[in-house]
Parts: C-alpha cells; sequence; structure tokens
C-alpha cells in the first residue's frame, strides 16, 4: 500500500503537552523571565527554535534562547516519568499498521523524548520511521518536517497528518496535507478547524473506526 498516516507524537499519541508547558515555565523562571503558564500553553506546538520569542520576545530569544532550552529540557526530565499514552493511541498505530498502511512520526521534539515516547507506547515495530527536530531546518509550523517524512518514506501516493495543535495543522496544509485535528492538545474545535483541520475529535481512540479513505488526499507529486 502506497498509503500514509503521519503522527505528531506531543499531545497527539502522549499526554505530554501540559508537562512540557510546566517545564517551559519553570525554565522561564530560572532565568527570571515571567511568563504566564497558558500563554507557553499557546505555543506549545511549535517548534523549541521558535517558542522562546513567541512568548517573550526576540531580546530574550537572543540573550536567552539557548539557555533556556537547556533548562527546560532539565525540567522536562523530572516530569517526563508522569507522562501517559493517550487513549487508544497504541491500538491505533498498530491497527494502521495491521490493515496494511504506512505509519510515520513527524514531531518537532527532542529526538530522545520522541524515542521515548515510542518506547513508552511499545509501537516501536508498527511505525515505518520517525522523524525529529533534528531532521528538518525548520520546525512547525513550517512544512520541512512533514516535507522529509513523506521523502523519507518514498513512494506515497495518498497520506494525511494527525495532530492536535494549529501548528500542526498549517504545517500539514503547506505540505499539501490534509490535516485531522485532536482536542488532546488543549485546543479548541474552533481553533482547529480555522487552522484547517478536516475533522476534529477528542483522542485517538476516535479515530478507531475512521474510514481514512475520506480523509486521505492524493498527493500532488505521487
Amino acid at each position: 500500500m502506497t498509503d500514509a498516516i503521519l503522527f505528531d507524537i506531543d499531545g497527539t499519541l502522549v499526554d505530554s503537552t501540559y508537562h512540557h508547558a510546566i517545564a517551559w515555565q519553570r525554565a522561564f523562571h530560572r532565568h527570571e523571565v515571567p511568563v504566564p503558564l497558558w500563554r507557553i500553553h499557546r505555543t506549545v506546538g511549535m517548534g523549541g527554535d521558535k517558542l522562546v520569542a513567541e512568548v517573550a520576545g526576540h531580546d530574550v530569544e537572543d540573550r536567552l534562547g539557548d539557555a533556556l532550552r537547556k533548562a527546560w529540557r532539565e525540567e522536562y526530565v523530572e516530569l517526563k516519568a508522569e507522562v501517559d499514552a493517550l487513549p487508544g493511541a497504541a491500538e491505533l498505530v498498530r491497527r494502521l499498521r495491521s490493515d496494511g498502511y504506512r505509519v510515520a512520526l513527524a514531531s518537532s521534539g527532542d529526538p530522545e523524548f520522541s524515542r521515548e515516547a515510542v518506547d513508552h507506547l511499545g509501537i516501536g515495530d508498527d511505525i515505518e520511521l520517525l522523524t525529529t527536530s533534528e531532521d528538518a531546518d525548520e520546525s512547525k509550523p513550517e512544512p520541512d518536517l512533514i516535507g522529509v517524512t513523506l521523502e523519507r518514506l518514498g513512494q506515497v501516493e495518498r497520506a494525511v497528518m494527525v495532530g492536535d495543535t494549529p501548528y500542526d495543522v498549517e504545517s500539514a496544509e503547506r505540505a499539501g496535507l490534509p490535516c485531522i485535528g485532536l482536542r488532546s492538545g488543549g485546543y479548541s474545535d474552533a481553533e482547529l478547524t480555522k487552522a484547517g483541520a478536516v475533522l476534529v475529535v477528542d483522542a485517538p481512540e476516535d479515530l478507531l473506526n475512521l474510514d481514512w479513505n475520506d480523509y486521505l488526499q492524493q498527493r500532488g507529486d505521487a
């Protein structure tokens, strides 16, 4: 089969969105940059290379960007044991693979944390490819990561993305793919549909009986 289903990881397969937000807030506080948690949450889903400037300004990025990202990583390490799989996540990936779809994960997240999520879910043998922040020059909402994922998969005629933030939806749209949005990242139906989501559901378990043919889109370069 040449149909592919691409998944984001954080907030899509594992319930880590708010853990990341807390880790970022603690990192900002460590460097005496007060940022309210709600504002940080609104940016979780875009790459960490963009998040600092988005919530605290380009001056903070210029002065403290790398230090804040290092602090975020250290803070998230302290929280990651609390992260659980989202309902139906592993079952959905396994079912898609069993049904003959090509399954790939495309996350702007940290490579180590992404691999740990795959291990936690137990889906290493069910996915064909994992791409992360180290595989693309520009993180979401830019389309680079999805483009790299499709390129590495090779012969893909139709594909769809599954994500939980407007950044996933926008990234997929720029790459020429439809995106199914999940509420599990904390964004509303209106925000996800405004960004272009073709369907919005609560969590992976709500996609177990989906007719994927209704959402797979022919790739322009296939």
